[in-house]
């Protein structure tokens, strides 16, 4: 296992080195007199669409390439929102005196020795087989084919000593994301087949599967990533999933075939950072107390072209979040709450969720002073006048006293009409356990997610500034930032759910 370690470009930590300072300096001039008082109105109407649709063009353009977690584009970004916080006046809040909190995560990925073949195909891994994880192995065994492995195929084949090659089939429950159960049904079938004498097991893509191939096999083609010490970034010596494409369904049942398989695993550490700033409260006491807003700044970067465009943008995801961010930012410095309102922009979202994961386990306030977590994923496409508000319903719901303030401030202010179905334990998505409130729900914080939820671009070059629907994510904008202003301003904090206990 080869560990390297990659650090920022100088110039890169000497733009981070100065930003500091400047921050700091602005904070030594003479604040202007905040009038201390609890009924302050609010300071909506520093809530801009010109605003967010410039700093989204900014963020979401072509400039950052992306903002792929781990790499100098996600570094790049993230030192110029450092820059516009800045230019706001809000306070760094990171380490040290700065916006950033570094942290280190983990690529354990296939290196470019690897080999795979099919007698006389040679198969680059990840990119004309998808290997699912990783891993160190080496095998040369005789291929057979044994269609889609019913019972009655499986009884005319010995498979032991041998390399099993079949067709995916199969559908999922009507709670199960089709991607998710390929995945189940791919490791599920290979321990059966492995424990009937397979030394390994050739899965090719049916049409859903292929849909699959084509759409996620980018991700693999990166390995895995993680926090280091992760379960998931452990390299392992046993025999992987592989995915072959549809097309080679037709040369992969010729008889006499032999799989040869030399995969070699190399692991080394990235780094990627958390910016984070704050809003002095008003209240004395009230003061120590923080709402949070949370996003993330990351996203896909560079991949695999699709119609000519190899950039994935991620303007929906999450160059949405970002600009929402930064407008409730001027309204909060126009007008302070009392309570403080902080803001945490997560690294490496896409790879995990890894920065949300480290700053919920040292955040840079006490972890007892988050009072709320109000997060914004991908609020700017679908329908004019719908959204959803993740953790609103059980088992998801873990504070009905914070769902029920987000439920009056969106009657108030842009009145949405709410899709729970997203939220709910059954939906195939899951999307409840992917956005960067969860490890703060995971440890009791009243935490919710604003969003209007996936669309046809997910994840593709088509997510780009000029799809988005700038008129809903003002109002979105302006739903989040009503529902931290009543949460920053009540004098109790929002109430816990007695027995909240996620499904997974």
């Amino acid at each position: 296992m080869k560990k390297l370690l990659y650090q920022p470009a100088a110039w890169l930590l000497a733009g981070l080195s100065l930003a500091a300072p400047l921050a700091a300096s602005a904070q030594k001039k003479p604040a202007a007199p905040v009038r201390k008082t609890t009924s302050a109105g609010n300071a909506l109407s520093a809530i801009k669409e010109s605003d967010i649709k410039r700093d989204l063009y900014a963020l979401g353009g072509d400039h950052f390439r992306g903002r792929e977690g781990g790499t100098l584009d996600e570094l790049k970004a993230s030192v110029w929102l450092a820059e516009q916080i800045r230019a706001i006046g809000l306070q760094p809040a990171g380490d040290d005196g700065t916006y950033f909190q570094w942290f280190h995560l983990q690529r354990t990925r296939l290196t470019k020795a690897s080999r795979m073949s099919i007698g006389t195909h040679q198969l680059r891994p990840n990119q004309d087989a998808l290997v699912f994880a990783p891993t160190n192995f080496s095998v040369n065994a005789p291929l057979v084919y044994v269609g889609t492995g019913t019972t009655s195929e499986m009884a005319k084949v010995d498979v032991k000593g041998k390399a099993v090659a079949l067709v995916f089939s199969g559908n999922p429950a009507a709670d199960m994301s089709f991607r998710r159960y390929l995945t189940q049904v791919m490791r599920d079938k290979s321990a059966e087949l492995m424990k009937a004498g397979a030394v390994a097991v050739v899965f090719v893509s049916d049409a859903r599967a292929q849909a699959v191939y084509e759409h996620w096999g980018h991700i693999y083609e990166r390995g895995r990533y993680g926090l280091p010490g992760d379960a998931n970034t452990k390299v392992v010596d046993t025999a992987p999933i592989m995915l072959l494409p549809q097309s080679a369904k037709d040369w992969v049942q010729q008889a006499g075939q032999q799989l040869t398989v030399d995969l070699k695993v190399e692991s080394f550490l990235y780094p990627s950072v958390n910016i984070v700033a704050k809003m002095p409260g008003t209240d004395a006491q009230l003061k120590k107390e923080h709402v949070l807003f949370s996003t993330h700044q990351d996203h896909d970067g560079v991949r695999a072209a699709v119609a000519g465009d190899s950039i994935y943008n991620g303007a929906d995801d999450n160059a949405t979040g970002c600009a929402a961010l930064l407008a409730i930012m001027r309204a909060f410095k126009q007008q302070p709450a009392r309570r403080s309102a902080l803001f945490v922009y997560h690294g490496a979202e896409e790879r995990g969720l890894l920065g949300s994961r480290y700053y919920s386990d040292k955040p840079t306030v006490p972890k007892e002073s988050i009072v709320a977590v109000l997060n914004a994923e991908m609020m700017g496409r679908n329908d004019p006048d719908s959204a959803a508000l993740l953790g609103s319903i059980a088992p998801h719901r873990n504070s009905s006293d914070l769902v029920s303030t987000a439920l009056a401030a969106n009657q108030a202010g842009p009145n949405f009409k709410l899709d729970t179905e997203w939220d709910k334990a059954t939906h195939p998505e899951g999307w409840y356990f992917r956005s960067d409130h969860l490890p703060y729900a995971r440890l009791g914080i009243p935490a919710v997610m604003y969003t209007s939820v996936l669309h046809a671009d997910y994840h593709t070059p088509r997510d780009e500034p000029g799809r988005i629907d700038y008129p809903k994510l003002t109002r979105m904008t302006n739903w989040m930032y009503l529902t931290g202003w009543a949460v920053a301003n009540r004098t109790a904090a929002p109430a816990r759910e007695p027995g909240f206990k996620l499904e997974r």
